[in-house]
């Protein structure tokens, strides 16, 4: 008669297929496979290493404008890491210096009361920002081939209602904050999208839309941003965003190419 097998393999094994969650991980005794523990621990430490990357604005800038984007950097009241990790609501205000420069280089930039304005914020993982935002507005310029016009944010130590101080600094009447979200033990890159109408400082969540998990092996770019599309013409004959506007893209008719395209009502 053999010995048992160390190593049980998990029966559920074939939904490992199906998802990027940690699941059907087998079990040696009573623990983890030593290859899963291996695993967890290198997730674990790409997590940690997404939340306290600085973000490259340079080179993000740069790249911008290689494909013909203008872009402003600003930055929250957060004045480092430490301080935005502990203290959100320094994160979703402007410092005194970005407000200002807003005011005087955007106007000169941009035409006033835009119709959208775009930010690329660090978040919680400057990572998905950096690998994600150039491709996810490329991926946008079919909808909306006026974007390279319009205002490109690019925020540091920055959380989503930064977004509103900043559309409402530039008179846009649409705001899309692209932010790196709070990083998954499989997901150290994933970016969030919020679009928010009539942006101001003091609206709440409600108020706003989110796309959650775009990356390639989530929400694809081409999928992100035909929601985003959609959403952004609801927004725009509504006036309105959050639990007055709802995603119905999946069982919308196909888009056309142009700013708004014409599309059943949300």
């Amino acid at each position: 008669m053999g010995k048992p097998a160390i190593l049980t393999p998990d029966p559920w094994l074939r939904l490992q297929g199906l998802t990027r969650a940690r699941v059907a991980l087998g079990r040696a005794g009573v623990s983890l496979p030593t290859r899963e523990v291996l695993r967890f621990g290198t997730a674990h430490a790409q997590a940690r290493d997404a939340v306290h990357q600085a973000l490259d604005v340079a080179t993000l800038q740069a790249d911008l404008a290689d494909v013909g984007f203008t872009s402003l950097a600003v930055h929250s009241q957060a004045t480092d890491r430490g301080m935005y990790l502990r203290r959100p609501d320094m994160g979703r205000r402007l410092a005194p210096d970005s407000l200002a420069l807003l005011g005087e280089q955007g106007r000169r930039l941009w035409s006033l009361h835009p119709p959208v304005a775009v930010v690329l914020a660090d978040g919680l993982s400057s990572l998905a920002t950096a690998r994600h935002g150039l491709p996810l507005l490329q991926a946008l310029l079919p909808y909306f081939p006026d974007l390279p016009g319009l205002p490109v944010i690019i925020a540091s130590q920055a959380r989503v209602a930064l977004g509103d101080e900043i559309g409402h600094a530039l008179g846009a009447a649409l705001v899309v904050v692209m932010i790196g979200e709070r990083p998954g033990l499989s997901s150290p890159d994933s970016l969030g999208l919020y679009l928010t109408a009539r942006p101001r400082p003091g609206l709440t969540d409600a108020e706003r839309n989110c796309i959650s998990n775009v990356r390639p092996e989530g929400l694809p770019y081409a999928d992100a941003a035909r929601k985003l599309a959609f959403l952004m013409a609801g927004a725009h004959r509504l006036g309105r965003t959050g639990v007055d506007l709802k995603d119905d893209s999946d069982a919308a008719p196909a888009l056309t190419d142009s700013p708004y395209p014409g599309l059943a009502s949300p």
